[in-house]
């Protein structure tokens, strides 16, 4: 897994605007629906498990051994073995989240060590809504779950939230979302306390970059695309910015999706002053994280032939049996920034 053919992935903070700074020349996206699921790289199921489960009240899909033909598909040898978990909020029927703890394998190193928002590479958090965040805080942290900062208050337009990233096990972030006002659209699914996730978030080294892999080979749709942003008053961020340089410090930040929604996002922020570790080379399997997310296509072969029309000459396509979807076709792509991102059929 080590070795995907090309570019690009995902990122979040100012998930609550519009359409800014769009290009216009958008090529027929190569899937129309959201994210199937995301993949994260764990040492325990159940320690990672029961956030979701015990807070979230996310129920099991499918518990057990990985096929071995998943396993080659994730570049590992045939000693390899590994036990999954899936997940889904209740009622949802995309945003999934697969728990893989990988066994008999080389050793498992953090992709991201620390949680510094300007390291670049690989994926950064997985992104959820949230009732009552303030509470969610408490019983977080009596579980062992951590924050790098204080739950931050933020006005974004006529919007006014709560957010913070919650740092579980393994390094694993969830960045949390209260919309305490207005209401949420009506177009977003029901949840009680923890939403599915709903977006994903990379740091990178050049949004353009991203743009041209997302839009120009994928043909997603632009959600934001937005001038450079830097805070007008001193403030706790949750990406953790010393509070001295959040009036100094400038980063601008895309969002994509397959097509307009309130699920299947992909975000990118790009820090343009302060420079930090480049991780894209730890972005694989069996390092511990954010691993992959999973779009799901309708037809591999006319994928393919647009790919290739857009200039992406090489894809390996695998055969694998990955539960409960049964036997599928997969290819993976790697985003500039080491990001995997997966189509199946």
């Amino acid at each position: 897994m080590k070795s995907f053919p090309l570019s690009v992935l995902i990122l979040s903070f100012l998930i609550f605007s519009g359409h800014a700074g769009v290009h216009n020349t958008t090529p027929y996206p190569i899937t129309e629906l959201p994210w199937q699921e995301a993949v994260i790289s764990v040492t325990d199921l159940e320690k990672t498990a029961e956030f979701f489960k015990k807070i979230g009240g996310f129920k099991e899909l499918y518990r057990g051994q990985s096929s071995k033909s998943s396993i080659k598909h994730y570049g590992l040898t045939a000693d390899a073995s590994a036990e999954e978990l899936l997940l889904s909020a209740k009622g949802s029927d995309v945003g999934f989240i697969r728990l893989i703890r990988f066994d008999n394998t080389d050793t498992k190193k953090p992709m991201r060590p620390g949680s510094r928002a300007w390291d670049t590479g690989c994926y950064f958090s997985l992104m959820v809504r949230m009732k009552g965040l303030r509470e969610i805080y408490d019983e977080a942290i009596e579980m062992g779950w951590w924050t790098e900062t204080p739950v931050a208050e933020i006005k974004f337009g006529e919007s006014r939230l709560d957010v913070v990233i919650f740092k579980g096990p393994d390094g694993l972030q969830i960045q949390g979302y209260d919309r305490l006002e207005p209401p949420l659209p009506e177009s977003f699914p029901e949840f009680d306390r923890i939403s599915q996730p709903f977006n994903i978030m990379q740091m990178i080294k050049n949004r353009e970059n991203s743009r041209k892999f997302f839009v120009d080979l994928l043909g997603f749709d632009t959600f934001f695309y937005g001038v450079p942003f830097r805070a007008q008053e001193e403030a706790v961020t949750p990406l953790g910015i010393p509070l001295n340089l959040t009036t100094k410090t400038q980063y601008r930040t895309a969002i994509y999706y397959p097509v307009a929604g309130e699920l299947g996002r992909v975000e990118m922020i790009e820090f343009m002053d302060i420079k930090g570790l480049d991780h894209s080379e730890k972005c694989h399997a069996p390092n511990l994280g954010l691993l992959s997310i999973k779009y799901s296509i309708e037809d591999m072969q006319q994928t393919l032939g647009m790919l290739k029309s857009r200039g992406l000459q090489s894809v390996d396509v695998n055969e694998i049996k990955l539960q409960p979807y049964g036997d599928i076709s997969i290819f993976s792509l790697s985003s500039p920034d080491g990001a995997i991102i997966e189509f199946y059929e």
